[in-house]
């Protein structure tokens, strides 16, 4: 389900008509979370650590509304009610594939549901584009690179107005368990404030 905004009188409409028609209109931020409370947790529950961060990921990113909007034919804005993941899958090969994960407010059923998606994707091969759908965030996984920052390999004749978050390789610092986190979204939508809102929300996740 979604709702459009009355583009109008939305207090960001000059921003929204600005950035909307740059050739890359998405903005990207990478900072550094602390896992160490996330990592334990997953081990206590013998939960996979990538579904553990992702589901907390994916759990702020609906909270924060402007993760939910998406562009339609240009100038409108839809808001979805609930947004879900649509993540790249590591093989063991070296290759990936796409998923769709939906989101789901149990975060058990969640994982049972996401695990066995990915043991598909990954007996599989090719990239299994995931479910058509503008209500995603596309995430992947790079936990080979402590990385700094991050750019996305894009098509800019393609209509896009998804998130896109990416974590990198977790480091060990004495008892300090830290992961970069890069999040790319687009600014006719939000802005630094929002994307801070979900950085904020989503380390207090992981220190649950």
């Amino acid at each position: 389900m979604k709702q459009y905004l009355n583009v109008a009188t939305w207090n960001r409409s000059d921003h929204f008509h600005f950035f909307r028609q740059f050739e890359e209109p998405f903005f990207g931020v990478t900072v550094i979370i602390d896992c160490t409370k996330a990592f334990a947790t997953a081990k206590e529950k013998r939960i996979s650590f990538f579904l553990y961060y992702l589901y907390q990921s994916l759990a702020a990113a609906n909270a924060i509304t402007p993760f939910r909007y998406r562009i339609e034919n240009k100038t409108d804005v839809a808001c979805y009610d609930v947004v879900h993941a649509s993540p790249t899958i590591n093989r063991a090969d070296g290759t990936f594939g796409f998923s769709y994960l939906d989101y789901d407010a149990n975060s058990e059923a969640f994982y049972r549901k996401a695990t066995q998606v990915i043991e598909q994707v990954r007996q599989s091969t090719g990239l299994i584009p995931a479910i058509n759908g503008e209500n995603v965030i596309h995430y992947s996984s790079i936990p080979w690179i402590d990385f700094t920052s991050l750019s996305h390999a894009r098509s800019f004749s393609f209509a896009d107005s998804c998130p896109k978050i990416s974590f990198g390789k977790m480091t060990v610092n004495e008892d300090k368990r830290t992961m970069p986190v890069s999040v790319h979204v687009h600014h006719a939508l939000m802005d630094g404030y929002h994307v801070a809102q979900f950085i904020d929300l989503f380390q207090a996740n992981m220190q649950q």
